[in-house]
């Protein structure tokens, strides 16, 4: 196996078809074919389905996917170390973040790192699972990840602030007379939930549970802005971070009682360079709901 047959990959994943992919690596059709048959005779699995939409990994392809992501970020980035110069940082820089969060603050942040490094790649994923944030972080895999939890020590692990959690409503929902949501209102609610693995169900499980209340699922997502425009559109309720509504949905918006909020912690690899210390210091002066507390996290 070869870093070229991850990348290829990884392309037909993300296009959904050896032509789409082949153009967006700017190589012949018949190359990422070859090498895509190649892998899969060499592991012995099949890496993708083929269904009438296109190609679509398969269960052991998207663990296999995950795994060559990991692979190819570490290569980037040794490359980019590499030939990084001390005063013209050039390569890639790889965040993650629990999804939902610093939907707002992480763009302007990243526009000012952009101008002070103008020849740095940024490449930035969000991830539903915060156990595997965590799994990627141990692995020194991430140079700078935003999530509500983590075991690292507290010179990696920096508090920046809330993310307080809103419902959003249907258009002309009855709630949104009122300027907060008593969760025990929301009793007979239908939920539009995300996948079982989010850190986001857990927190609305969580959240139901602690106020005696049991979810009926409508529909399930995988991310924040398909669950706010579905509720949106009447089909359920559904529970997100403040900062993941969009602003021509923020009227559909509304805090709970009681509040729900988690914490965001941004963990930055052992040994940083220039780059992931300055996105830190740029994220700790965004806005967040609790912006006063800089301090890491013990």
């Amino acid at each position: 196996m070869s870093l070229r047959q991850f990348e290829y990959a990884l392309a037909v994943a993300e296009e959904g078809s050896v032509t789409a992919a082949a153009e967006l690596l700017h190589v012949a059709q018949p190359s990422v074919s070859q090498q895509i048959r190649g892998l899969e005779r060499e592991l012995g699995v099949e890496l993708f389905a083929r269904t009438p939409t296109g190609l679509v990994p398969t269960a052991v392809g998207r663990a296999f996917l995950r795994e060559a992501q990991v692979a190819v970020n570490a290569a980037r980035r040794a490359r980019a170390t590499a030939r990084a110069g001390a005063d013209d940082m050039v390569g890639e820089l790889v965040v993650a973040v629990q999804m939902g969060f610093g939907t707002r603050q992480l763009p302007a942040a990243l526009s000012a790192l952009r101008r002070r490094f103008p020849r740095l790649e940024v490449t930035v994923f969000e991830e539903p699972s915060s156990a595997e944030l965590e799994r990627l972080g141990r692995r020194d895999v991430l140079d700078l990840a935003l999530m509500a939890a983590c075991e690292q020590t507290p010179a990696d692990a920096h508090r920046l602030g809330e993310e307080e959690f809103v419902v959003v409503l249907g258009a002309g929902h009855r709630l949104l007379a009122a300027d907060r949501v008593e969760l025990r209102d929301l009793e007979r609610e239908p939920w539009v939930r995300f996948d079982h693995d989010s850190a986001l169900d857990g927190v609305l499980l969580s959240v139901l549970r602690d106020n005696g209340l049991a979810p009926a699922t409508v529909a399930r997502v995988s991310q924040t802005a398909t669950a706010v425009r579905w509720a949106a559109h009447g089909l359920g309720v559904t529970l997100v971070p403040a900062s993941a509504v969009p602003h021509d949905h923020e009227h559909l918006a509304r805090p709970v009682l009681p509040a729900v909020s988690q914490p965001v912690v941004a963990v930055i690899r052992s040994g940083a360079g220039p780059a992931e210390t300055a996105l830190l210091e740029l994220l700790r002066k965004e806005t967040w709901s609790d912006s006063a507390d800089f301090s890491p996290v013990s």
